[in-house]
């Protein structure tokens, strides 16, 4: 076993486990600060579940689809939105109702002429519809931060919330489960409702974009700040013992504090025994919400697309959401080509050429008989997708583990890209609080 101690302990690192969004964030807000800092990942990329497949074709396959809401307030203080040349997504969803006929629903709001539109979809009732526009309003006079915070309804599941605003059972089946069931990955909706209230806005007041080139630019561009050799890949971390770090090679590091950020049953399997379980408000959830993503390549469209989603508001469906990736961003299909990112949320019980199968049967009812012929590309089973958020969860659980122990992750707070960054940066702010 090898021991690497540097000569002072001043110059020890603070060593972050997991180069996902919390531990490049949390490494990024140290580095700033002129912290050392060392990223250890198993993985062969920064990212974590943020990658981003290229194929010998030259398609970019996202490991499931991803969105990036622009307005998310950790995102916009951390990344540089112009160098990733972000492409949106139009406002909406055309949705397909369960007796195969397709209403489309555009926000009246970022589109005003739209709202005839609106008004007019099958989704739902005309009082549904205003109900709507009123929480659009409800939501405008709170700060992300207040909603997220809201106690009244993080102890109501979204499903509770809706019932109670006074929308119908038919609004909520055409519209609410399918596109933010797609959003929790659980159309159950289940989720607790202060994340629907966030998750609303974010709709409200932003777009939904990817980078040009794949959601991976997102970690690289956070890794690429980091001085070089900072980032250590292919290093699987065996064990945590105090503010050592044992690789699974066999390699000692010696660290000033050890951030633990990789998803929430890693860090219980690396965490030791020792950790003072009473600094840990609840405990470290392990369950988690899957999804299954499957790619298929199609003829580029001869008209111009409209960039909106698909979503299938059929509760027997295997296709709940289908996405065109390269209608939005060209990068993700080669010229002549266009992407299709169909989406399964939890257990479907399928083999790989089961699912396609029955995928190509949807789409052909969705798109033609065209559909039947498009090539597989491949197929992504994400079975930890994303953490469960469940009503009563607290929308932030301790960070201190200990004594310079810490961690970090969306799954301690609630699932996205936001609570990632913020976890990050709020275990740096700790750690530099104690310099």
């Amino acid at each position: 076993m090898t021991t690497t101690t540097p000569a002072s302990s001043a110059q020890l690192p603070v060593i972050i486990i997991g180069a996902g969004m919390a531990g490049l964030a949390c490494a990024n807000y140290l580095h700033r600060a002129g912290r050392p800092v060392l990223l250890l990942d198993a993985a062969d990329a920064v990212g974590g579940r943020v990658r981003t497949d290229v194929t010998p074709e030259g398609f970019r396959l996202d490991r499931g689809f991803q969105v990036l809401l622009t307005r998310y307030p950790e995102v916009e203080r951390l990344i540089d939105y112009g160098a990733l040349n972000l492409k949106a997504f139009r406002s909406g969803a055309v949705i397909r109702l369960p007796d195969g006929k397709e209403t489309t629903l555009q926000n009246p709001l970022q589109q005003p002429t739209a709202a005839f539109s609106a008004l007019t979809s099958r989704i739902g009732t005309l009082p549904d519809k205003l109900r709507i526009l009123s929480l659009v309003q409800h939501v405008r006079g709170y700060s992300s931060g207040q909603l997220i915070s809201r106690n009244s309804t993080n102890r109501q599941t979204t499903l509770e919330f809706l019932r109670h605003y006074g929308w119908s059972e038919q609004i909520i089946d055409n519209f609410f489960r399918p596109f933010f069931g797609g959003v929790f990955l659980d159309r159950s909706l289940s989720t607790a409702a202060n994340f629907f209230e966030f998750v609303f806005q974010q709709f409200v007041i932003g777009e939904a974009v990817v980078p040009a080139l794949g959601m991976q630019q997102i970690p690289e561009q956070l890794a690429a700040r980091l001085p070089a050799g900072t980032v250590r890949l292919s290093a699987p971390v065996a064990a945590v013992e105090g503010t050592r770090v044992r690789l699974a090679s066999g390699e000692t590091l010696e660290a000033a504090a050890v951030v633990v950020a990789v998803d929430g049953e890693a860090a219980a399997r690396l965490l030791p025994a020792a950790t003072d379980e009473a600094l840990i408000s609840t405990p470290t959830p392990l369950r988690w919400r899957r999804t299954t993503c499957t790619y298929f390549a199609a003829p580029a469209p001869t008209g111009r697309p409209d960039k909106l989603l698909r979503l299938n508001a059929s509760p027997t469906g295997l296709a709940h959401n289908v996405a065109f990736p390269s209608d939005v961003a060209p990068a993700y299909a080669p010229a002549g080509q266009r992407l299709v990112s169909v989406s399964t949320h939890g257990e479907h019980g399928l083999s790989e050429a089961g699912l396609t199968a029955q995928l190509r049967r949807e789409l052909t009812a969705w798109f033609g008989p065209e559909a039947a012929s498009w090539p597989h590309l491949r197929t992504y089973e994400l079975p930890f997708a994303l953490p469960e958020y469940p009503a009563g969860q607290p929308p932030r659980q301790a960070l201190r583990l200990g004594a310079n122990r810490f961690r970090c992750g969306d799954y301690s707070a609630y699932p996205s890209l936001n609570a990632a960054i913020a976890s990050g940066r709020e275990v740096a702010e700790m750690i530099l609080v104690e310099k």
